[in-house]
């Protein structure tokens, strides 16, 4: 194993299965869309990746969306380099994981996340704030809940 469980501990608190809603607001609060989510957070015993997600969004209207992040383990941090996203992913406090990453089919954009988890471990809360040439665009408010 590469030590993500020992150098992220708050991370590692996250494995396992999550259901959400995700809702996206202009900087007005203007809602932009509203969907539904299945988070699996996987740290994998084998293989190249030393965390490994798999996001499943939802929409009222039948869509739906699968996605995988896998990331490796590096001087504290989870990497990412998809053919989505680049970024990273670090602890603040022992409830607290902060991200920031870019989308690469989004040139100009980046974004930054902060994850709270409860103290049981059954609840989070996430905040990502979009920015484009360092204009604040968008912001997604989620919540999700531990269900498996």
């Amino acid at each position: 194993m590469s030590g993500i469980r020992e150098g992220m501990p708050v991370l590692a608190r996250h494995a396992g299965e999550w259901e959400g809603d995700y809702i996206h607001v202009d900087p007005d609060n203007n809602v932009i869309d509203r969907h539904r989510s299945r988070l699996q957070c996987q740290f994998p015993d084998e293989g190249p990746y030393a965390y490994y997600q798999i996001n499943t969004y939802i929409w009222d209207d039948g869509r739906k969306e699968e996605i995988h992040f896998p990331a490796t383990y590096r001087d504290g941090q989870i990497w990412w380099d998809t053919d989505r996203i680049d970024g990273r992913a670090w602890e603040i406090d022992p409830r607290t994981v902060c991200l920031t990453w870019t989308r690469k089919d989004m040139p100009g954009a980046y974004l930054y996340e902060m994850i709270q988890l409860s103290e049981d471990g059954n609840k989070r809360a996430r905040t990502w704030h979009w920015f484009e040439n360092d204009t604040l665009f968008r912001r997604t408010c989620i919540t999700e809940r531990r269900v498996a």
